[in-house]
C-alpha cells in the first residue's frame, strides 16, 4: 500500500457514490466535494488511473469514472498490497 493515500479511499468513494452509481467526474468536481486541493486530486487520479482504479470517461475533456477493480477495492475484495502502480 506504499503508493495508496487517504486522498485515494476519498476520491474512490466519491466516485462509487452512495446508491452505488458511479459518478462521471472532472479534478474540479471531485476536489469541490472531498477536503483536498485540486493539484494533488489531480496527482491521485493519475496514480488511480495507472493502478486501474479508475478510468478515463473521457479522456478529452477530463472525465473519470471509477473501475470494477476499485468498486472491488472499496468493498474490501482486493487487498491495497495487491494492487501495482
Amino acid at each position: 500500500m506504499d503508493w495508496m493515500t487517504r486522498a485515494d479511499d476519498a476520491i474512490l468513494e466519491f466516485l462509487l457514490n452512495e446508491g452505488n452509481q458511479p459518478l462521471v467526474a472532472n479534478p474540479a468536481t471531485v476536489e469541490a466535494n472531498i477536503d483536498y486541493k485540486i493539484s494533488h486530486v489531480r496527482r491521485r487520479l493519475r496514480a488511480l488511473l495507472q493502478g486501474g482504479l479508475v478510468e478515463y470517461y473521457d479522456e478529452d475533456r477530463g472525465l473519470y469514472q471509477i473501475t470494477d477493480r476499485g468498486r472491488a477495492y472499496l468493498q474490501g475484495e482486493l487487498d491495497a498490497d495487491d494492487l501495482e502502480q
